[in-house]
């Protein structure tokens, strides 16, 4: 009974220990977005089209086990081009992945994250086209930390529901008169500075 209530003992102490190591870093984060739309009927053809995104970034890590959790607060473009003609969104990307970083010395780290985004457009559409104020999608991606300040980085986000509706067929008034929804699924190419 000692052994095992030592035992507790001890695990617990480690525990309490974790947070008094934890790593908390800030920094920038920018980079490029490529998007690609998927229409739900294939009546419209896309094609990648490019963005960037900018802004403040927050890295929590505990040490010992390489479990961490990072957001950021972007403010992001993203393009849609169909049939020859695009479309920027531009708005506020909220990112909050966990994060599992493998140590490779002090020097090189690899990690994967997953998590979910979180997208707020700042403009409507018109009558070509609408899009959604906001929407929330998962992230799933992986990079490498160097010299323990600088992160690279790819992403890949999924929407969970449609990101729009871009009109066709009929034109009433001007207005198109039916409207098809439209998925934005965007790959990500970042580069970070913690401080």
């Amino acid at each position: 009974m000692k052994k095992l209530v030592s035992a507790l003992l001890l695990v617990v102490c480690a525990f309490m220990a974790l947070p008094a190591q934890a790593q908390l870093q800030f920094g920038v984060k920018g980079g490029v977005n490529v998007s690609k739309v998927k229409y739900d009927d294939g009546i419209f053809a896309s094609d990648n089209m490019a963005g960037f995104f900018v802004g403040p970034m927050v890295d929590f890590t505990i040490p010992i086990i390489g479990l961490g959790v990072d957001g950021a607060l972007l403010f992001s473009q993203r393009g849609i081009k169909a049939n020859n003609s695009g479309v920027k969104q531009t708005g506020l990307d909220i990112p909050i992945n966990l994060k599992y970083t493998i140590g490779l010395g002090n020097i090189l780290g690899i990690f994967v994250a997953a998590g979910p985004d979180f997208y707020f457009d700042f403009k409507g559409g018109n009558k070509f086209y609408k899009k959604e104020k906001a929407t929330v999608g998962i992230n799933v991606g992986a990079g490498v930390k160097l010299i323990k300040h600088i992160q690279l980085g790819i992403n890949y986000n999924i929407p969970l529901g449609k990101s729009g509706e871009v009109g066709f067929g009929e034109v009433v008034n001007g207005v198109f008169k039916n409207y098809d929804d439209y998925r934005t699924k965007t790959w990500q190419f970042s580069a970070a500075y913690l401080f």
